[in-house]
């Protein structure tokens, strides 16, 4: 996100076109090795296009309609789903998935919050001020304190790389 905490420069939703190599290199380290990524609908409309499917890890979009992605379904690839947080995460337990990779957007990020189901946050802050774009989190109601576990300065700029562990007040 950028230091006024947005994740998109205004309507412009290529992270890639205002953050690092650095965040770049760093977050497709972590999507080859989780198991598990879930994301919003809107993110996935925006990643899609440079995304890598693996047989080592599945990709759960949450959207309100699942059918209209049917066609893009892979079976333990990638999948869509309207399914309440809840029970969506008990199912995906007894596949065998203990953790997973949340990846946004701010909708799906404040679902999660509210729903209890964020227990650490890793989150680079790239140094721009953007103005104006999409929150890290929708704008609604959360009270939720974090503890800075650990930071690392990632470039010369100043991107900074901060691990929280995130509990509920």
């Amino acid at each position: 996100m950028s230091a006024d905490g947005k994740i998109t420069a205004g309507e412009n939703t290529n992270v890639q076109d205002w953050s690092s190599k650095e965040d770049l290199k760093y977050f497709s380290a972590l999507i080859k090795k989780s198991s598990l990524i879930i994301m919003g609908r809107k993110t996935y409309e925006t990643a899609k296009e440079n995304m890598r499917l693996s047989k080592k890890n599945l990709r759960v979009i949450i959207t309100g309609n699942p059918k209209k992605y049917e066609r893009e379904k892979i079976e333990n690839q990638l999948e869509f789903s309207n399914t309440p947080l809840a029970p969506l995460i008990k199912s995906l337990e007894k596949r065998g998935y203990k953790k997973g990779l949340l990846v946004g957007g701010a909708k799906t990020n404040a679902s999660f919050i509210k729903a209890n189901l964020i227990n650490e946050m890793w989150l680079t802050v790239e140094p721009v001020i953007l103005g104006k774009g999409r929150n890290l989190f929708l704008e609604s109601p959360l009270m939720t304190s974090l503890k800075l576990l650990s930071s690392k300065k990632l470039n010369k700029k100043g991107t900074l790389l901060l691990k929280y562990d995130f509990f509920t007040i």
